[in-house]
């Protein structure tokens, strides 16, 4: 959430950066003209809520004065009455306000940074670097769908079964490497990237989707359950991120990676990706989350987008690093990265991770600051979260571009001790 006196005195930058975030510029203008209505209506209302108590207080004084010099004190303490009286009448409409001016801020995006580039979508994501070669084959490559089916290692039908559509069941070879991905990316970040280790919910309730932005914007995004006030957790960054929610915290930087299973409705996506793993409703990931000082938090994206990239890198994955630009980035992120990998059976790149530089926005959300210093006033963290990675989207990588002409699957080298030795799959 932006703060509220950046939103009053910036309302022409606001008005520029949604613009540039693609809203339409009559949805702009209407957003904007009621927040301004709103504060002019809090700040009037606490402004005479403010001079009723003032008043209170100084009759309070005046009646304790004349009840001591012993004289009639019946015209203030009905005055009294009077003004305690409509204080509680304005309160309620105080709060009524004010959740209202809330809800817009709620509804506001991030601020992106000025490095990132004003594009109307995915069309205008700007190419960072890229990374490996991308695999001659002396034959047409499949599909990961094609493949998967063929050697018994990816069932649909069955999924489709038991769930419904968007569902996949792995088996064999397939849920041991799923299981041998998870291991292979908490190891690598813990052991060599510092990162600590967490096993959270993932199940969280309706504070936590706040906090880091889930909601109120994306509720038809996610699944929630009908008797409870908790949700699927759509990614890792949301139990992760709101441990520290409502914290002072002590000590910066702090880092954590986490598996969890996620889950998505992907009402946003309908007809895309209908096939194979791309697009599902249950996946698999492995989180990177950091909390920063403000200072930091720039160099922290550049480290957690490396440590993302690495696991690429050791699994001879080619990918490039995309910057993604206004129109395209998240609702709660400053600044992204997406790390695509080379799919060879479509012939294109498809995103695999987003890292993301989140500022104070989330933390504003979630009410998670840090004090500076002994003594000195708290201030909120910035908060940072990216992929590492998603494990599904990486079987699959691995599945196109370690296939063999006779459908097999050569196993990337660094899995191979966490398959007892697997080479290939067959």
């Amino acid at each position: 959430m932006l703060d509220l006196k950046y939103v009053r005195d910036n309302l022409d930058a606001v008005a520029t950066m949604l613009k540039n975030r693609q809203m339409a510029t009559e949805s702009v203008r209407e957003i904007l003209s009621r927040f301004s209505a709103l504060d002019q209506r809090r700040r009037e209302l606490l402004s005479e809520v403010e001079a009723l108590k003032a008043r209170r207080n100084q009759v309070n004084d005046e009646i304790a004065a004349l009840k001591k010099a012993r004289r009639p004190a019946e015209a203030l303490i009905e005055e009294m009455k009077a003004v305690s009286s409509q204080i509680k009448e304005i309160d309620p409409v105080v709060s009524r306000v004010e959740e209202e001016e809330t809800a817009i801020l709620m509804s506001i995006p991030n601020h992106p940074d000025d490095s990132v580039p004003v594009g109307a979508g995915e069309a205008d994501n700007k190419e960072i670097r890229r990374w490996g070669q991308a695999r001659d084959f002396a034959f047409t490559p499949r599909n990961h769908w094609e493949l998967g089916e063929n050697l018994g290692l990816m069932d649909f039908a069955r999924a489709g079964k038991i769930s419904g559509s968007r569902f996949v069941a792995l088996s064999g070879a397939a849920a041991r490497l799923t299981r041998a991905l998870m291991n292979f990316m908490l190891d690598l970040h813990v052991d060599q990237h510092g990162y600590r280790e967490v096993w959270p919910p993932c199940l969280v309730n309706s504070d936590s989707m706040r906090g880091t932005g889930q909601l109120p914007k994306f509720a038809e995004d996610s699944f929630k359950l009908e008797n409870r006030d908790l949700w699927l957790a759509p990614t890792a960054e949301v139990p992760v991120t709101n441990l520290h929610r409502d914290e002072i915290l002590e000590q910066l930087p702090i880092l954590y990676t986490a598996y969890t299973p996620c889950f998505r409705a992907e009402a946003g996506a309908a007809g895309r990706d209908t096939r194979g793993m791309i697009r599902v409703h249950q996946f698999d990931k492995v989180e990177l989350v950091q909390f920063t000082r403000p200072r930091d938090s720039w160099e922290a994206l550049e480290k957690l987008t490396a440590d993302a990239e690495e696991v690429l890198q050791l699994l001879g994955l080619p990918y490039r690093v995309m910057l993604l630009c206004t129109g395209d980035l998240g609702f709660s992120s400053a600044k992204t990265y997406d790390l695509e990998v080379w799919l060879p059976g479509p012939g294109l790149y498809r995103e695999i991770s987003s890292c993301s530089c989140f500022t104070d926005f989330q933390a504003r959300r979630a009410g998670i600051r840090y004090r500076p210093e002994k003594g000195v006033k708290t201030e909120f963290v910035h908060t940072l979260n990216g992929s590492g990675l998603a494990i599904g989207r990486t079987l699959v990588a691995i599945v196109e571009n370690y296939q063999n002409e006779d459908g097999s699957i050569t196993v990337p080298q660094v899995l191979r001790p966490y398959l007892g030795g697997l080479e290939l799959i067959a």
